[in-house]
């Protein structure tokens, strides 16, 4: 039963991480409405790629050097910020050219070297591998239900996770290839019922790469200063 509970909170946790509303969703999301469901999934396998190589690096111990290097981060802040505004630029052009839902012949699909891109330059990802990340590889347990508040001791033992163990980290890995299949099934349904669907995704996701690029870039530049 642990080995199951493990595992379903690896689902639970691998989507948790991939749903939020961000720079890699916003790609996927444009791909999906603009070019259909094979170029969202395929874009959500590149930051999912990314996640592999992060995972492969912090289990060989190579992630944590990137904390011994503090000049590191803000050159990735930047780096990922002028990348984010660059594909916003394209999600703009994305966003006038679409009409309406397409099946996937508006031009071919770069979203899965957006993604991948974007994820290897993305402190905030380097950061979970490097905090978060470890504490999944570590072997040991957690009683997660025990740090309810006002319920913890009630709830202690009911659902003990085995942290480092393969049943966690492939359900980790499975809650994410859960949402890359699901959230452009999702988009391209709703694009095929509303025609103003495309363009309004696509400039949505130009503006939220736009955003979190300047935001980058700013972080950036406040840690060289």
């Amino acid at each position: 039963m642990t080995a199951i509970a493990t595992a379903l909170a690896g689902i639970v946790f691998g989507i948790a991480l991939a749903a939020p509303p961000g720079p890699m969703n916003a790609i996927i999301a444009e791909e999906s409405v603009v070019r259909g469901w094979n170029a969202g999934f395929r874009a959500g396998l590149g930051a999912m790629l990314a996640d592999v190589v992060f995972f492969v690096l912090a289990l060989a111990g190579v992630v944590a050097v990137i904390d011994r290097y503090p000049a590191v981060r803000p050159v990735l802040y930047l780096v990922g910020g002028l990348l984010m505004l660059y594909f916003a630029v394209g999600a703009v052009e994305e966003a006038r050219a679409a009409t309406s839902f397409t099946d996937g012949s508006r031009g071919a699909s770069k979203g899965f070297r957006k993604t991948f891109a974007l994820s290897l330059t993305n402190p905030y990802q380097i950061g979970f591998w490097l905090t978060v990340g470890v504490g999944l590889l570590e072997a040991g347990t957690l009683d997660v239900l025990s740090y309810v508040p006002g319920a913890g001791g009630a709830l202690e033992g009911a659902l003990i996770v085995q942290t480092g163990s393969p049943s966690l980290l492939l359900g980790f890995f499975g809650g994410i290839a859960v949402w890359i299949v699901a959230y452009p099934a999702a988009l391209v349904a709703a694009g095929r019922r509303v025609d103003a669907f495309a363009p309004t995704v696509a400039a949505l996701s130009a503006a939220v790469l736009a955003g979190f690029g300047l935001l980058f870039l700013a972080v950036g530049t406040l840690r060289f200063v």
